[in-house]
């Protein structure tokens, strides 16, 4: 009997052992799995991150470089804006000008038709003179006195007539540059929409007036206007109304 139990505690004794070891050892098998995995898995979102990026570094690069053209752009755009606005001034300048030489060419045509008319006097006055002085020379045998005309030509009354005329024609008005009536048509669109930037910060709108475009310079102006504001030119309907015709009585 103590034989038999002997035997079996000296059979149980390294089973145990041996199940411990192979126990501790499965164990240390998926722990080593696990940080395989573990380690795998950081080696993929590694590489993942690094493609990242460097994605990430190329936008941001893309970014810096818009950016910068943008910049170029807008400083480029204010240099037009510039170019636009100094070409609109000198437009402006220019019909200021107009207005001053108009203003002092109908002040020398009133001038000069002071004058005609002063002469007209002078020259009603002398003739039944001359004409009195010829008729008591005839009397006492004397020749008569030349005309005017005869002495020199420019003391004609005709010759005055014709100068008339020909002050009285108006010199037309070249056509403007096209890159001076784009720089204003773009200086009105662009002031057109200022003030529509303005008007939209207000609770009612009002409704902008009729509006026609110029002849001369093609911008926008009333439709009433008589002149362009701009340019100066004369309106004129493109559609003028025909003359209405008396009815036969």
């Amino acid at each position: 009997m103590s034989d038999t139990l002997a035997s079996f505690c000296w059979c149980e004794g390294p089973p145990r052992d041996d199940v411990k070891l192979r126990v501790k050892s499965m164990a240390d098998e998926q722990e080593i799995m696990c940080k395989l995995e573990s380690i795998k898995e950081i080696r993929n979102k590694t590489l993942q991150m690094e493609k990242i990026k460097t994605r990430l570094k190329a936008e941001f690069e893309a970014l810096e470089s818009e950016e910068r053209h943008l910049k170029e752009y807008k400083q480029e755009m204010d240099l037009l804006l510039q170019e636009k606005m100094a070409h609109v001034e000198e437009l402006r300048l220019i019909h200021a000008d107009i207005n001053v030489m108009e203003n002092t060419i109908k002040q020398s045509e009133n001038d000069l038709n002071k004058l005609l008319e002063s002469t007209r006097r002078l020259h009603d006055e002398y003739k039944p003179l001359k004409e009195h002085v010829d008729a008591l020379r005839m009397t006492l045998g004397l020749q008569r006195l030349p005309d005017l005309c005869e002495e020199e030509e420019k003391l004609s009354l005709d010759y005055f007539e014709k100068q008339k005329a020909e002050w009285q024609t108006e010199p037309q008005e070249p056509p403007i540059p096209e890159s001076l009536a784009a720089a204003a048509a773009a200086a009105q669109q662009l002031q057109v929409a200022r003030k529509q930037d303005t008007r939209q910060t207000a609770t009612f709108r009002q409704q902008p007036p009729p509006m026609k475009a110029c002849l001369s310079c093609h911008q926008q102006i009333h439709r009433n206007a008589p002149i362009c504001p701009l340019c100066k030119a004369k309106s004129r309907s493109r559609n003028p109304k025909k003359p209405k015709r008396k009815q036969d009585e």
